[in-house]
């Protein structure tokens, strides 16, 4: 793309350039934008993006940039969309076991939240170790 394309604005944003100069021509040092020209130039960043209109205006990108988010109702100002709980908490069971194998091995197990799958491992495990 040629150089007189990519510098070419569109009629609106050159309007909205115009009225900005025109306000800097005859405000007082130090003066704050109106409203109603912030109003405009967040109208022109969501029509053109925030970066081309900053510089075609002549404004701080980032204040622009929250001005038109603030506009827009972005989602993310907002808050999260996804809570994640945790699951609820139920009772525990405790279970107190103690195994003998027989040949004077024993082993005591003090269980909380246990599965009876877990006991039956357990159980296999000591007495198929030996």
């Amino acid at each position: 793309m040629d150089t007189s394309k990519r510098e070419q604005l569109p009629p609106d944003l050159v309007r909205g350039r115009s009225r900005f100069q025109a306000w800097r021509g005859q405000r007082k040092a130090g003066g704050r934008i109106p409203e109603a020209l912030w109003a405009m130039a967040t109208r022109l960043a969501n029509a053109h993006g925030v970066s081309r209109t900053a510089a075609a205006l002549g404004l701080d990108y980032y204040r622009l940039k929250k001005r038109a988010e603030v506009a827009a109702g972005d989602p993310r100002v907002s808050g999260p969309a996804f809570v994640e709980l945790p699951a609820p908490v139920t009772a525990a069971k405790r279970c107190r076991l103690e195994l003998d194998n027989g040949s004077g091995t024993t082993m005591r197990v003090h269980l909380v939240g246990y599965d009876a799958a877990d006991v039956e491992a357990l159980s296999r495990g000591f007495w198929g170790a030996l």
